[in-house]
Protein backbone atom coordinates (compact mmCIF):
# COMPACT_ATOMS: atom_id res chain seq x y z
CA UNK A 1 0.00 0.00 0.00
CA UNK A 2 1.60 3.06 -1.08
CA UNK A 3 2.29 5.67 1.75
CA UNK A 4 2.41 8.78 -0.54
CA UNK A 5 -0.19 11.49 0.01
CA UNK A 6 -3.42 11.80 -2.02
CA UNK A 7 -4.23 14.20 -4.20
CA UNK A 8 -7.02 15.32 -1.79
CA UNK A 9 -4.77 15.38 1.30
CA UNK A 10 -1.94 17.79 -0.59
CA UNK A 11 -4.59 19.87 -1.21
CA UNK A 12 -5.95 19.89 2.65
CA UNK A 13 -2.43 20.68 3.56
CA UNK A 14 -2.11 23.36 1.18
CA UNK A 15 -5.26 24.88 3.01
CA UNK A 16 -3.72 24.20 5.81
CA UNK A 17 -1.01 26.01 4.98
CA UNK A 18 -2.66 28.79 3.10
CA UNK A 19 -4.66 30.10 5.88
CA UNK A 20 -1.70 30.22 7.85
CA UNK A 21 -0.10 32.74 5.82
CA UNK A 22 -2.78 34.86 4.55
CA UNK A 23 -5.51 34.52 6.92
CA UNK A 24 -9.25 33.95 5.45
CA UNK A 25 -9.71 37.51 3.97
CA UNK A 26 -7.12 37.48 1.83
CA UNK A 27 -7.16 33.75 0.78
CA UNK A 28 -7.40 33.10 -2.80
CA UNK A 29 -7.41 29.66 -4.73
CA UNK A 30 -4.10 30.52 -6.11
CA UNK A 31 -2.59 30.92 -3.06
CA UNK A 32 -3.89 27.26 -2.17
CA UNK A 33 -2.70 26.42 -5.31
CA UNK A 34 0.83 27.51 -4.97
CA UNK A 35 0.68 25.66 -0.96
CA UNK A 36 -0.52 22.46 -2.44
CA UNK A 37 1.70 22.44 -5.88
CA UNK A 38 -1.66 22.47 -7.84
CA UNK A 39 -2.74 24.28 -10.97
CA UNK A 40 -5.88 27.05 -10.17
CA UNK A 41 -7.72 25.07 -12.91
CA UNK A 42 -7.55 21.83 -11.02
CA UNK A 43 -8.54 23.56 -8.03
CA UNK A 44 -11.85 24.49 -9.90
CA UNK A 45 -12.13 21.30 -11.56
CA UNK A 46 -12.91 19.69 -8.13
CA UNK A 47 -14.67 23.05 -6.37
CA UNK A 48 -16.65 25.79 -7.57
CA UNK A 49 -15.48 28.40 -5.16
CA UNK A 50 -13.40 28.91 -2.45
CA UNK A 51 -16.07 28.26 -0.27
CA UNK A 52 -16.73 24.97 -1.48
CA UNK A 53 -12.99 24.28 -1.05
CA UNK A 54 -13.09 25.64 2.58
CA UNK A 55 -16.34 23.75 3.56
CA UNK A 56 -14.47 20.14 2.73
CA UNK A 57 -11.67 21.31 4.61
CA UNK A 58 -14.00 22.00 7.72
CA UNK A 59 -15.23 18.45 7.12
CA UNK A 60 -11.53 17.02 6.96
CA UNK A 61 -10.45 18.77 10.44
CA UNK A 62 -13.79 18.04 12.35
CA UNK A 63 -13.75 14.33 10.91
CA UNK A 64 -9.91 14.36 11.93
CA UNK A 65 -10.47 15.37 15.66
CA UNK A 66 -13.66 13.26 16.03
CA UNK A 67 -11.67 10.21 15.30
CA UNK A 68 -9.01 11.28 18.05
CA UNK A 69 -11.45 12.00 20.49
CA UNK A 70 -12.61 7.95 19.44
CA UNK A 71 -9.05 7.09 19.88
CA UNK A 72 -9.02 7.92 23.37
CA UNK A 73 -12.18 7.13 24.60
CA UNK A 74 -10.66 4.48 27.04
CA UNK A 75 -8.24 7.18 29.19
CA UNK A 76 -9.45 7.70 32.85
CA UNK A 77 -11.86 10.41 33.02
CA UNK A 78 -10.42 12.90 35.13
CA UNK A 79 -7.36 12.43 32.86
CA UNK A 80 -9.28 13.02 29.57
CA UNK A 81 -11.20 15.90 31.48
CA UNK A 82 -7.73 17.77 31.74
CA UNK A 83 -6.26 16.56 28.45
CA UNK A 84 -9.67 18.30 26.44
CA UNK A 85 -8.99 21.75 28.79
CA UNK A 86 -5.26 21.20 27.05
CA UNK A 87 -6.11 21.02 24.18
CA UNK A 88 -6.89 25.01 24.07
CA UNK A 89 -3.80 26.12 25.28
CA UNK A 90 -1.56 28.28 23.32
CA UNK A 91 2.21 28.08 24.48
CA UNK A 92 3.86 31.67 23.53
CA UNK A 93 5.96 30.48 20.43
CA UNK A 94 3.34 28.46 19.21
CA UNK A 95 3.02 30.89 16.62
CA UNK A 96 1.86 28.69 13.54
CA UNK A 97 -1.01 27.38 15.48
CA UNK A 98 -2.09 30.84 16.40
CA UNK A 99 -2.22 32.08 12.60
CA UNK A 100 -4.18 29.05 11.85
CA UNK A 101 -6.64 29.63 14.53
CA UNK A 102 -6.33 33.36 13.78
CA UNK A 103 -7.89 32.54 10.08
CA UNK A 104 -9.96 29.93 11.43
CA UNK A 105 -11.74 33.06 13.63
CA UNK A 106 -12.32 35.07 10.87
CA UNK A 107 -14.02 32.20 9.03
CA UNK A 108 -16.17 31.61 12.08
CA UNK A 109 -17.58 35.29 11.83
CA UNK A 110 -19.10 33.83 8.08
CA UNK A 111 -21.13 31.17 9.88
CA UNK A 112 -24.51 33.65 10.01
CA UNK A 113 -24.22 34.61 6.48
CA UNK A 114 -23.00 31.05 5.16
CA UNK A 115 -25.26 28.05 5.56
CA UNK A 116 -22.75 25.33 4.63
CA UNK A 117 -19.42 26.92 6.81
CA UNK A 118 -22.32 27.24 9.66
CA UNK A 119 -23.62 23.57 9.41
CA UNK A 120 -19.75 22.70 9.66
CA UNK A 121 -19.22 25.26 12.71
CA UNK A 122 -22.10 23.82 14.50
CA UNK A 123 -20.88 20.28 14.20
CA UNK A 124 -17.29 21.68 15.85
CA UNK A 125 -19.42 22.85 18.70
CA UNK A 126 -21.39 19.85 19.20
CA UNK A 127 -18.44 17.91 19.07
CA UNK A 128 -16.64 19.78 22.00
CA UNK A 129 -19.80 20.09 24.20
CA UNK A 130 -20.50 16.36 23.14
CA UNK A 131 -16.83 15.21 24.47
CA UNK A 132 -17.41 17.29 27.87
CA UNK A 133 -20.26 15.54 28.64
CA UNK A 134 -19.06 12.31 27.65
CA UNK A 135 -16.69 11.88 29.69
CA UNK A 136 -18.89 13.53 32.74
CA UNK A 137 -21.05 10.53 32.20
CA UNK A 138 -18.07 8.24 32.03
CA UNK A 139 -17.12 10.02 34.96
CA UNK A 140 -20.00 9.59 36.77
CA UNK A 141 -21.18 6.27 36.10
CA UNK A 142 -17.47 5.28 37.41
CA UNK A 143 -17.71 7.30 40.82
CA UNK A 144 -14.93 9.63 39.81
CA UNK A 145 -17.24 12.58 39.81
CA UNK A 146 -20.36 14.03 41.81
CA UNK A 147 -23.66 13.28 39.72
CA UNK A 148 -24.12 16.83 38.54
CA UNK A 149 -26.08 18.68 35.00
CA UNK A 150 -23.83 17.20 32.33
CA UNK A 151 -24.85 19.53 30.12
CA UNK A 152 -24.89 22.73 31.59
CA UNK A 153 -21.44 21.77 32.08
CA UNK A 154 -20.10 20.95 29.66
CA UNK A 155 -21.08 24.06 28.19
CA UNK A 156 -19.89 26.50 30.87
CA UNK A 157 -16.45 24.46 29.84
CA UNK A 158 -16.15 24.81 26.78
CA UNK A 159 -17.17 28.30 26.66
CA UNK A 160 -14.78 29.37 29.37
CA UNK A 161 -11.97 27.88 27.21
CA UNK A 162 -13.34 29.06 24.08
CA UNK A 163 -13.06 32.45 25.07
CA UNK A 164 -10.00 32.56 26.87
CA UNK A 165 -8.22 31.12 23.36
CA UNK A 166 -10.43 33.82 21.35
CA UNK A 167 -9.06 36.86 23.95
CA UNK A 168 -5.49 35.52 23.58
CA UNK A 169 -4.96 35.04 19.76
CA UNK A 170 -7.22 38.78 19.26
CA UNK A 171 -5.64 40.86 21.92
CA UNK A 172 -2.20 39.57 22.55
CA UNK A 173 -0.69 39.35 19.17
CA UNK A 174 2.26 42.08 18.50
CA UNK A 175 1.51 43.31 22.20
CA UNK A 176 5.26 42.54 23.28
CA UNK A 177 7.35 43.12 20.51
CA UNK A 178 5.24 45.88 18.63
CA UNK A 179 4.99 43.85 15.20
CA UNK A 180 1.97 46.26 14.15
CA UNK A 181 4.99 49.00 13.11
CA UNK A 182 6.95 49.62 9.88
CA UNK A 183 10.08 49.38 9.31
CA UNK A 184 10.79 53.14 9.93
CA UNK A 185 9.09 52.92 13.50
CA UNK A 186 5.89 54.32 11.93
CA UNK A 187 2.27 52.95 12.60
CA UNK A 188 1.26 50.23 10.09
CA UNK A 189 -1.38 53.04 9.11
CA UNK A 190 1.50 55.49 7.99
CA UNK A 191 0.13 58.13 11.10
CA UNK A 192 3.58 57.40 13.45
CA UNK A 193 1.23 56.69 16.08
CA UNK A 194 0.50 53.42 17.83
CA UNK A 195 -3.02 52.98 18.81
CA UNK A 196 -2.30 51.21 22.05
CA UNK A 197 -0.96 54.53 23.36
CA UNK A 198 -3.31 56.48 25.19
CA UNK A 199 -2.98 60.63 24.76
CA UNK A 200 0.00 60.61 27.00
CA UNK A 201 1.77 58.52 24.68
CA UNK A 202 1.78 55.46 27.28
CA UNK A 203 0.98 52.20 25.67
CA UNK A 204 -2.30 50.85 27.18
CA UNK A 205 -1.49 47.03 27.80
CA UNK A 206 -3.01 46.59 31.12
CA UNK A 207 -6.05 44.92 29.36
CA UNK A 208 -4.30 42.88 26.83
CA UNK A 209 -3.39 38.65 28.26
CA UNK A 210 -0.09 37.61 29.29
CA UNK A 211 0.96 35.33 26.25
CA UNK A 212 0.50 32.43 28.71
CA UNK A 213 -2.75 33.60 29.42
CA UNK A 214 -4.99 30.12 28.21
CA UNK A 215 -2.77 28.21 30.43
CA UNK A 216 -3.59 30.26 33.01
CA UNK A 217 -7.24 30.26 32.30
CA UNK A 218 -6.77 26.08 31.74
CA UNK A 219 -4.89 25.86 35.55
CA UNK A 220 -7.85 27.81 36.81
CA UNK A 221 -10.33 25.73 35.01
CA UNK A 222 -8.96 22.93 36.37
CA UNK A 223 -9.22 24.24 39.95
CA UNK A 224 -12.37 26.37 39.97
CA UNK A 225 -14.69 23.66 37.44
CA UNK A 226 -12.81 20.44 37.81
CA UNK A 227 -11.78 20.19 41.11
CA UNK A 228 -15.47 20.69 42.88
CA UNK A 229 -16.75 18.20 40.21
CA UNK A 230 -14.60 15.43 42.05
CA UNK A 231 -16.29 12.63 44.34
CA UNK A 232 -14.14 12.24 47.43
CA UNK A 233 -10.80 10.63 46.89
CA UNK A 234 -10.64 11.26 43.45
CA UNK A 235 -7.59 12.95 43.00
CA UNK A 236 -7.06 16.06 40.03
CA UNK A 237 -4.73 15.17 37.57
CA UNK A 238 -2.24 18.13 36.94
CA UNK A 239 -2.70 19.67 33.37
CA UNK A 240 0.45 18.30 32.02
CA UNK A 241 -0.12 15.15 33.01
CA UNK A 242 -3.68 15.39 31.08
CA UNK A 243 -2.10 16.68 28.08
CA UNK A 244 0.56 13.69 28.06
CA UNK A 245 -2.31 11.17 28.60
CA UNK A 246 -4.50 12.37 25.53
CA UNK A 247 -2.70 14.66 23.52
CA UNK A 248 -4.18 17.69 22.13
CA UNK A 249 -6.09 18.11 18.62
CA UNK A 250 -2.72 18.84 15.96
CA UNK A 251 -2.28 21.67 14.57
CA UNK A 252 -4.97 21.11 12.13
CA UNK A 253 -7.42 20.55 14.34
CA UNK A 254 -10.80 22.90 14.70
CA UNK A 255 -11.34 22.78 18.57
Amino acid sequence: MSDQPSAADEIMDGVYRALRAHGYADLTMQDIADECSKSKSLLHYHYDTKEDLLVTFLDRVITDSERRVAAHADVPPAERLAGFIGWFVFDPDATDREAFHIALLELRTQGPFNEPIREQLARSDRLLRGTVVDILESGIEEGVFRDVDVEETAALLVATLDGARTRQITLSRGAADGDDSGADGSDADGSGHDPSENSSGTAETADRPEPAYTRAVAEATLRRIVEPLLAEGAELPSLEAGIAAMDPVDETGIE
